[in-house]
């Protein structure tokens, strides 16, 4: 075979360095088609294959994708005549890139390809038939089909992607860095075009990231890495991964941003200016401002209060800006400059990672709204990123009432941009029956960039498919109550899993079930088009079951509660759809009692497949805990908080699980630790409970339950091993939290005692003494200091009726070398008790309440007046008159007149008995008779 010839027009991307490039060439629209006419490339896509092997592909016996990927590395091994190993290597990689960049213009950017997919790709016996062709785009579609979870069955021109998969990863063509790129890409876009994600690909798919972090990049390309790395943590759940890749790609690329607040004006009729939410952000490179913004059309709000957008004050001086960098101080928040189209990525990344952690939440989406504010405001010098901007902004102005109707209104016109700009001119496509209705007119021409601007930066943006983004549009419909709308975009696709459970949100679970029963049952009758024809006939043959059999048969389950669905959804699938075996397992624990050691195994085997699923890991260590096996528990809470470091709950029930868990402990005090192993720390498990419960509570800062945890683990390790800091941090958070509510209620008695016991008894203060002519001073810093200012700040202000807390506090006292207010503390106690028992005492004879009053009497008389009446009083010193400087004088009177009052109110009932005869001899002792 004589050499291929290539055309002048690629010499150029062929002669490109590619092994040291981590992105790829960008291809124009006559590049790609120059591409697929390659010679190379017509071998490798089949058109001299042999009749038999073409058969096979039209019955639907060999998929596409696989004869491409085997007759690549065919040609990788035995390069045809005229080509080196390199030059195979860089076509076969350049047809791949040529599919792929194909296959995203007519599926997610636009515009319409200049060729027919069909044509220039598959050999002519496969796309001369409209049905052979339908045929062999199906089983393209349907071999998409990873762990159970189907691509969308009307994809357009999915032979594109075939190519690209084939020839960029089945083909292991990845000797250069833009190889592996390229692989990982593929494998990316193969798993957004899935329902949900899955853990086979998220392995193939981090491998990749894993090989190109290890590669020597540039700055730039570094920089760009990052953030594509960052898009696919947030598309995988892994929110704090990305904002870390996010935040190591600004310093990377100086890039400067702050989310900070400005004085400005939000409404109309607002008078004062009040602090607005902005991001102020500076690329280190200028870049010059274009004409208009390059994109779709920015709707107006059009309301009749709020501002088209945020009218900041034109002093730019404010206490905010103060912490800002000097370049970012000089930026005029109503005119910022436009950005570095990859530095707008990068805020609209940010914006997607911070609601991807809690989207329904009002102030994380007051938080994510400036993101995309600030890349439209600016204007930006890419189409894509605009759109993109445009959809985030949508997104976030759903959920507020003045901006709901622009948000449907912005995403769909976007919607409809995207449906003209990647419709398809194929009469064998398999689209949607029906043009979709809309609501806006057609954008413009203006409205439009080429496909090499669009697809610069497709990677480094959280893209959506064409139908991916129409069902988001019809669910926004749904949150609105446009039912209809939604159904009739749902019925479109042919989405009917989506279209079911829109019926059975609603309650119309009758209608529900016949859709989905529809595409899984042969009708009972003869008229499968009739609308009133019922289908509970034998279920389908397996050629004609959909790709997303699994998934139906499992919304089947839900609507009929039958777990018979469930275990026909997970045979199905081969065993690999783990949300079968997460709906079996929910059907488990929603018995009368529940099933725990079923749900726990069907857990454990949809983790078998998808074992990154964080919620299936959750909810697995919940059952565990309930059956007792504390070791499972910790293992799979474990694995929890592996996966989503911000989960306060999973830290929670982790340190439950290991407080549980048999570990030996010594039951001696800790001082005695066994001297053959003194590295043995006998209170390991709580220690490591305790570091899992104080992550806990710094995640759900709020949550009292948690806080009281920490205090009760804390405090359980016995001194001098305590950490007394947690415990009384726990303790003050507690009072903050429920102290409005609860009182001194929310006070533990027993551990502030402890705390007490440890301050006054356990070491020599002297070092941390401060001399003062009121008594020595505890240095703030120390741990006696802290539980000094816990019982002065945040305890004594919620004592109101709790004897045991006055005590407490009045031991405090003493050490602080204060007896006035160690007796005043004593009374507290002594009226606090007779308040709480006067009724059972003195008015109903109970005899329980009459001795408690009596031991509080004897205490305030022997252990308060007697004790400390006598003492000098703190800092008070009377020269010649020692009863002057006394803390009570009076001591002995006060203690007759409270004897004296308790005898009087207890003569009815308790004359004569034990309690009244010790009053009688305490009465003896104050007044010596």
């Amino acid at each position: 075979m004589a050499e291929s010839p290539v055309p002048e027009t690629l010499n150029s991307v062929f002669d490109a360095p590619l092994k040291d490039r981590y992105d790829p060439v960008r291809l124009s629209s006559e590049n790609i088609v120059s591409i697929f006419e390659l010679p190379l490339a017509k071998k490798v896509l089949g058109n001299d294959a042999d009749s038999e092997a073409i058969a096979n592909i039209a019955n639907a016996n060999t998929s596409y994708t696989a004869f491409v990927a085997d007759k690549a590395r065919t040609a990788l091994q035995t390069p045809p005549d005229g080509l080196t190993v390199e030059q195979t290597q860089s076509q076969i990689l350049h047809i791949g890139l040529a599919a792929l960049f194909s296959f995203l213009q007519s599926n997610v950017t636009g515009p319409p390809l200049d060729f027919n997919s069909a044509e220039i790709l598959l050999p002519p016996a496969l796309r001369g038939d409209v049905k052979v062709l339908r045929a062999v785009r199906a089983k393209i579609i349907r071999d998409l089909t990873v762990d159970g979870e189907a691509a969308y069955k009307l994809t357009p021109n999915p032979e594109l992607f075939s190519v690209a998969k084939a020839l960029l990863v089945d083909a292991n063509n990845e000797g250069s860095v833009v190889a592996k790129t390229a692989s990982m890409r593929v494998n990316f876009l193969h798993q957004k075009m899935l329902s949900e994600v899955t853990s086979t690909l998220q392995d193939f798919i981090y491998k990749g990231v894993e090989a190109l972090n290890k590669a020597d990049l540039t700055a730039d390309e570094k920089g760009r890495f990052l953030l594509e790395r960052a898009i696919i943590n947030t598309h995988h759940g892994f929110d704090v991964k990305a904002r870390a890749d996010l935040d190591q790609a600004c310093q990377i690329r100086n890039f400067e941003f702050a989310l900070t607040g400005q004085m400005g004006k939000r409404t109309k009729f607002q008078e004062r200016d009040t602090s607005q939410l902005v991001v102020l952000a500076k690329s280190s490179d200028e870049t010059p401002k274009s004409a208009g913004p390059s994109g779709p059309k920015n709707l107006d709000l059009n309301d009749d209060t709020l501002l088209e957008a945020i009218s900041f004050t034109e002093s730019k001086a404010t206490n905010v800006q103060d912490e800002l960098s000097p370049a970012l101080q000089s930026v005029d928040p109503n005119d910022q400059p436009i950005l570095n189209p990859v530095d707008s990525a990068i805020l609209l990344a940010m914006a997607s990672a911070i609601t991807n952690t809690a989207p329904e939440n009002g102030l994380t989406r007051e938080e994510t709204q400036p993101y995309a504010t600030r890349v439209l405001e600016g204007g930006s010098s890419n189409w894509q990123i605009y759109t993109e901007a445009l959809l985030v902004r949508s997104r976030v102005e759903g959920y507020r009432v003045r901006t709901v109707e622009r948000s449907v209104l912005q995403m769909q016109a976007l919607v409809d941009q995207v449906i003209a700009d990647t419709a398809t001119d194929d009469s064998a496509a398999q689209q949607p029956s029906a043009e979709p209705s809309t609501f806006l007119p057609r954008p413009e021409k203006s409205e439009s960039a080429s496909a090499a601007d669009r697809l610069e930066y497709i990677w480094l943006m959280n893209f959506s498919t064409r139908w991916s983004l129409e069902a988001e549009l019809a669910k926004r419909w749904v949150e609105l109550g446009g039912l209809r709308t939604a159904l009739e975009i749902y019925e479109r696709l042919h989405m009917w899993a989506e279209a079911a459970l829109c019926y059975a949100a609603t309650e119309k679970e009758a209608k529900a079930q016949s859709i989905v029963r529809r595409q899984l049952y042969e009708a009972t009758g003869q008229d499968e088009d009739d609308e009133n024809e019922k289908f509970d006939g034998p279920e389908r043959s397996a050629e004609t079951l959909p790709a997303d059999a699994p998934r139906l048969f499992c919304i089947l389950g839900d609507i009929e509660k039958n777990e018979k669905l469930y275990e026909r959804a997970w045979e199905i699938s081969g065993k690999r759809y783990a949300r079968a075996q997460r709906s079996l397992a929910r059907h488990y624990l929603s018995l009368t009692p529940p099933e725990l050691e079923k749900a726990e195994e069907a857990y454990r085997q949809s983790l078998h497949i998808n074992r990154l699923n964080h919620g299936a890991w959750f909810a697995l260590g919940c059952v565990q805990l309930e059956l007792q096996h504390w070791e499972d528990s910790t293992d799979s809470f474990t694995r929890c908080v592996q996966l989503d470091d911000t989960d306060g709950e999973a830290w929670s029930n982790l340190a439950a699980s290991m407080l549980r868990t048999s570990v030996p402990e010594s039951t001696t005090p800790s001082e005695e630790v066994d001297e053959n192993n003194p590295d043995v720390d006998p209170h390991k498990r709580k220690r490591e409970a305790l570091v899992a419960l104080l992550r806990a509570a710094q995640i759900k800062h709020s949550d009292a339950r948690i806080w009281d945890n920490v205090l009760t683990v804390a405090a359980s390790i016995p001194p001098p091993s305590t950490p007394f800091r947690d415990v009384i941090t726990a303790q003050k958070r507690i009072i903050e939290l429920l102290g409005a509510k609860k009182g001194e209620k929310c006070i533990d008695g027993p551990i502030l005692a402890m705390l007490v016991d440890f301050l006054c008894t356990a070491f020599e203060y002297d070092s941390l003494l401060i001399p003062s002519d009121s008594g020595p001073i505890i240095r703030t810093g120390t741990i006696a200091g802290q539980i000094l200012s816990l019982i002065d700040d945040h305890v004594v202000p919620l004592i109101t009726h709790s004897a045991a807390l006055w005590l407490v506090v009045s031991r405090v006292e003493a050490f602080r070398e204060r007896p006035a207010a160690a007796l005043e503390a004593h009374e507290k106690a002594w009226r606090a008790t007779v308040a709480k028992y006067a009724q059972g005492a003195f008015q109903m004879g109970d005899e329980k309440p009459w001795l408690e009053v009596v031991r509080s009497t004897e205490k305030l008389v022997r252990e308060g007046y007697a004790k400390y009446g006598p003492m000098d009083r703190e800092g008070q010193t009377v020269e010649g008159d020692k009863e002057l400087a006394m803390v009570a004088s009076d001591w002995r009177f006060k203690a007759r007149s409270a004897v004296r009052g308790i005898l009087g109110k207890g003569k009815d009932f308790w004359e004569d008995s034990e309690g009244w005869t010790r009053l009688k001899a305490l009465q003896g002792e104050v007044t010596g008779s």
